[in-house]
C-alpha cells in the first residue's frame, strides 16, 4: 500500500509510488479501475491519472499515459523557459562589467569572441567529448556549408559511440539541406527531434556548455561549472521529452479540423497579441512564410480581416486547446 509518506516523497521527486505504477499498469490494460483500489494508490488522482467513469460510479477510468504526460510536463517547460529569460537577464546585466573583475587562474565561464574563436572552440571540444553531444537550435535556416562542417565534426564522435542529440523547430523538418545532413550521417548514436519554439542556441559537450551573449552571436560563453551545465542538461532534458522525433509526422492541430499543427500553433499565438514579427520568430520561419500561414487561416475560419480573424478563434476554442486535444 501507498503510505501517506510514500505519496509525500514520490511527489517530492515527481516520481509515482510502486502501487501506484502497478494500478495504473492495470487500469491502461483493463480500460477501468475500482474506486476502492484508489485507497492503495491515492496519488493517482492526486496526479490526475484517473478520473470517475460517467456511466458507474464505482470504477475509474485512466487517462492516457501520453495525454497526462503532456500536462504533467507543461508547467516544468514553462519553469524551463521563465529561467531561460532570466539566465538572459542576468548575462546582458554583467556581461559590461566582467573587464572590471581581476584575472582568475581557472575560471569556470570564460568569454569567447568572434564567430571564428567560437568556432574552433566548439569543434575542439566535440573533439574531446566522450559520452554525450546536445544542440539546441532556433530557427530553420542553417546554411548548408555549417550543416556540412557540422556533419564532418560528427563523424568522428559518432563512430566512437559518442551519443548526438539534435533539436530543431519544427519548421526545420522543410529545410532540404537538414534533411540532406541527416542522409549523409549514420543513425546508430544520432537523434534529431524538433518542436514548436526553442530557447537560444545551445551547446553541451560532456561537461562543457556554450551559450551565446548577443543576437549577433558573436560572443559566447564557455561554462565548464558543474553546476550549471548540470542544470542546462536539466534544462534540454525537459526540452527534448516534448519534442517529437524527426522520423516522425508532426500531428495536425484537432480531430476534425482542417488546421495544421504550425497554423495553431500561429493561432495560439495570435491570439495573445503577438504581432506577425514576433510570431515568425518564435516559430523559427520568415515573416513572408507567416503571412501566408495567417492567410490560410483566414481562408479556413472564413475571417474578412485581421480582426474578425481574432474573433473566429477565441470563438471556435482554438487557441484554448493544445494540439492533441479537442476544444472544449
Amino acid at each position: 500500500m501507498c503510505t501517506t509518506a510514500d505519496a509525500n516523497r514520490a511527489d517530492g521527486n515527481h516520481e509515482l509510488c510502486e502501487p501506484a505504477m502497478s494500478l495504473y499498469s492495470t487500469a491502461l490494460r483493463e480500460g477501468r479501475l475500482p474506486r476502492t483500489d484508489l485507497v492503495l494508490a491515492p496519488c493517482l488522482v492526486h496526479r490526475g491519472l484517473v478520473h470517475p467513469d460517467p456511466d458507474d460510479e464505482r470504477w475509474m477510468r485512466p487517462v492516457p499515459a501520453s495525454a497526462a504526460l503532456t500536462r504533467l510536463l507543461k508547467p516544468f517547460a514553462q519553469e524551463v523557459f521563465e529561467r531561460l529569460g532570466t539566465t538572459a537577464a542576468l548575462v546582458d546585466a554583467l556581461m559590461p562589467l566582467t573587464s572590471i573583475a581581476a584575472h582568475e587562474p581557472h575560471p569556470a565561464i570564460t568569454v569567447v569572441s568572434g564567430k571564428p574563436a567560437i568556432q574552433s572552440s566548439i569543434e575542439e571540444a566535440g573533439r574531446r567529448a566522450k559520452e554525450h553531444i546536445l544542440t539546441l537550435h532556433p530557427g530553420s535556416k542553417r546554411p548548408a556549408e555549417l550543416l556540412e562542417r557540422a556533419r564532418k565534426n560528427a563523424l568522428p564522435p559518432l563512430q566512437h559511440g559518442v551519443s548526438v542529440r539534435h533539436l530543431y523547430q519544427h519548421s526545420a523538418r522543410y529545410s532540404p539541406a537538414l534533411n540532406h545532413y541527416v542522409d549523409r550521417l549514420p543513425y546508430e548514436g544520432l537523434q534529431i527531434r524538433t518542436m514548436e519554439q526553442s530557447a537560444e542556441r545551445l551547446f553541451i559537450f560532456d561537461r562543457i556548455a556554450y551559450i551565446p551573449t548577443s543576437p549577433q552571436r558573436d560572443v559566447a560563453l564557455r561554462i565548464t561549472h558543474p553546476a550549471l551545465v548540470r542544470y542546462l542538461i536539466h534544462v534540454y532534458d525537459v526540452l527534448w521529452a516534448g519534442a517529437t522525433p524527426f522520423g516522425e509526422p508532426l500531428r495536425t492541430a484537432l480531430p476534425g479540423t482542417p488546421l495544421t499543427a504550425v497554423q495553431h500553433s500561429i493561432a495560439r499565438l495570435l491570439a495573445e497579441g503577438h504581432v506577425d514579427d514576433v510570431v515568425a520568430r518564435k516559430m523559427g520561419i520568415s515573416v513572408r512564410t507567416c503571412r501566408s500561414h495567417i492567410a490560410k487561416l483566414m481562408q479556413t475560419l472564413g475571417a474578412t480581416s485581421r480582426t474578425h480573424l481574432g474573433a473566429l478563434l477565441a470563438r471556435s476554442g482554438i487557441t484554448s486547446a493544445s494540439p492533441h486535444e479537442p476544444p472544449r
